[in-house]
């Protein structure tokens, strides 16, 4: 029987949760994820300054989402792709991850090697795939004129131009998408984007050149995952629908379904969110839209926990892998 073609696009910790999901189910599908090439924060940041390399992170934490894992051997490796020094001059901050794969780009002269390579010793149950090899930074153009560039920037501007949000994302310079993105996106049966931040994330990928081409002409059902939470100083005031129509305006097509959730969050979580200004984002879908919504529990029960020597925020709730995954499949057959 011929394996289905999932494509899942976005970076981050949002893409590792579907891939991590859909992975159990890689005897019966072929997941290929594309990854945003714009990160700039983070160990990813320092090394890209340090090296002159693409970013690496989002292509870790997919690599490491499909990653084997069938016994203790394979736990273990997750654990030392995952890792992250708190401690130690010039350590600090770093996933090893991030390191052996700026390792290997530098003995192998190509980031894509590199990637092969890392999909080899992790023994990947599918392929991680840039959605450029070119060098390029996040542009962001907010409601009151005010330009940023570069990712971590956008992702750190939250209380100068909190009352704001982005309406304009461009590149710097404009790149071109990679064949092998390309070709994965035409010949896909299923494309998920998200979850992830709406920009920095999701749309990163879009607007890369001949991202939204590709996907206009692809006869794959696309999927948009919407976040479970707003974020200050980029989707402020957005709910559900104003998310999906911001996906539609970048890819110059109509998603086909739009996954939401609609469980209710502790109470204890929305306060240390609501102290940052970020909001539930809720389903105001109406019925005359031109896609499927598709409101579900989506909520992983545990919290996250914040990573010793890991610089950046992150977010405290998720989805949950395997509630997504199950509707994927649904929507597959």
């Amino acid at each position: 029987m011929d394996k289905k073609r999932v494509v899942v696009v976005g970076g981050g910790t949002g893409t590792h949760t579907v891939l991590r999901g859909l992975r159990p189910y890689s005897d019966q599908l072929d997941i290929t994820a594309v990854v945003s090439m714009s990160d700039s924060g983070g160990s990813t940041g320092r090394l890209r300054d340090e090296f002159g390399r693409l970013p690496i992170g989002d292509i870790r934490n997919a690599l490491t989402a499909l990653a084997a894992d069938g016994d203790e051997h394979d736990k273990l490796l997750r654990q030392l792709f995952s890792y992250r020094f708190d401690r130690g001059q010039g350590l600090a901050g770093h996933n090893f991850g991030n390191l052996l794969l700026t390792a290997l780009t530098e003995i192998l002269g190509d980031e894509v090697k590199a990637i092969e390579a890392t999909s080899r010793i992790l023994r990947v149950s599918g392929r991680v795939v840039p959605v450029t090899t070119d060098n390029n930074d996040l542009v962001a153009e907010y409601e009151d004129g005010t330009i940023i560039k570069g990712e971590d920037d956008i992702d750190r501007l939250r209380t100068d131009n909190a009352p704001h949000r982005i309406v304009r994302l461009l590149q710097s310079p404009v790149v071109k998408i990679t064949e092998s993105a390309k070709k994965t996106l035409l010949e896909a049966d299923l494309v998920v984007l998200g979850p992830g931040d709406l920009y920095t994330s999701v749309l990163a990928n879009c607007i890369v050149g001949g991202f939204a081409e590709a996907l206009q002409q692809s006869r794959a059902t696309v999927v948009y995952v919407c976040n479970l939470m707003s974020k200050q100083g980029q989707t402020v005031g957005m709910n559900a629908k104003e998310h999906i129509d911001e996906i539609i305006k970048y890819i110059g097509r109509n998603i086909d379904i739009a996954i939401v959730n609609n469980t209710s969050l502790s109470q204890g979580l929305l306060k240390k969110y609501a102290s940052k200004g970020d909001y539930p984002i809720l389903n105001n879908c109406s019925n005359d839209v031109a896609y499927k919504v598709c409101a579900e529990s989506l909520v992983a029960d545990e919290e996250i926990k914040q990573v010793a020597g890991d610089a950046l925020k992150r977010s405290l709730i998720r989805h949950d892998p395997d509630k997504l995954a199950a509707i994927l499949l649904q929507i597959l057959n």
